[in-house]
């Protein structure tokens, strides 16, 4: 077995444990949330979504912002292991997208009355999520290792300009959604019960992340040696 190999599978392990410890932590975060935070007076129960919706949101943000990062250091170095950690995020990004994006509608017609509406936040964000499908796609359809590795770099900048305008998105525009209670430049606008399981919610979707895109990464690693070993035979 060569070191490559060896060294793949151990990022494997890591990541699989990692991301064990991440859904310990995020179930243990909606428990605090649905039994010790209180109920919020104009919205009721359906209030506890938040705390899954908010750190999904904030994972998947997390997760497009280091592929655009990353992208731009692989088009500098070249370095085909930060090609593959890019196309991981890509993917933890788009599954944390999947939840912020189905939460959302089910909070929304509670709160709102509708599913959905055309609403700045909203639309940049289904925006975006399509945005790193349509990466997927074009690292599926283009077969040359290069050029997939460096027109998926300028998609993934692409969405990394994107990011910071989905969260000024509600001071830009009129908007329906909330404006943030936590990353804006005056104090947190929760109470101390609710505030604690949002900081725990975005640990524990942080921690999660991390573990889903070292799996990844090193499932990658591993196609990539295997392909490879079948290349040389």
């Amino acid at each position: 077995m060569t070191p490559e190999l060896l060294a793949a599978r151990r990022i494997v392990r890591r990541g699989q444990v990692l991301t064990l410890l991440g859904l310990l932590a995020a179930a243990g975060v909606y428990a605090l949330a649905l039994l010790y935070t209180p109920v919020e007076v104009r919205q009721g129960p359906a209030q506890k979504i938040f705390y899954i919706h908010a750190p999904a949101a904030w994972g998947a943000l997390v997760a497009f912002a280091v592929v655009g990062l990353v992208s731009i250091l692989y088009l500098w170095l070249k370095d085909e292991r930060l090609d593959l950690f890019a196309a991981s995020s890509a993917e933890v990004g788009i599954a944390f997208s999947l939840v912020m994006l189905t939460t959302g509608p089910i909070w929304g017609k509670t709160v709102w009355g509708t599913w959905w509406t055309w609403d700045a936040r909203l639309t940049l964000t289904l925006f975006l999520f399509f945005l790193f499908v349509g990466y997927l796609a074009l690292r599926a359809a283009v077969q040359d290792h290069g050029e997939r590795a460096r027109f998926s770099a300028v998609v993934g900048i692409m969405g990394l300009v994107l990011v910071p305008f989905i969260h000024l998105s509600v001071y830009l525009f009129r908007t329906l959604h909330p404006q943030p209670v936590l990353l804006k430049p005056s104090a947190p606008s929760m109470p101390p019960e609710m505030l604690r399981a949002l900081l725990s919610g975005m640990a524990a979707f942080t921690l999660l992340y991390i573990g889903f895109v070292v799996l990844r990464y090193g499932l990658a690693r591993l196609d990539n040696l295997r392909e490879g070993a079948g290349d040389a035979l």
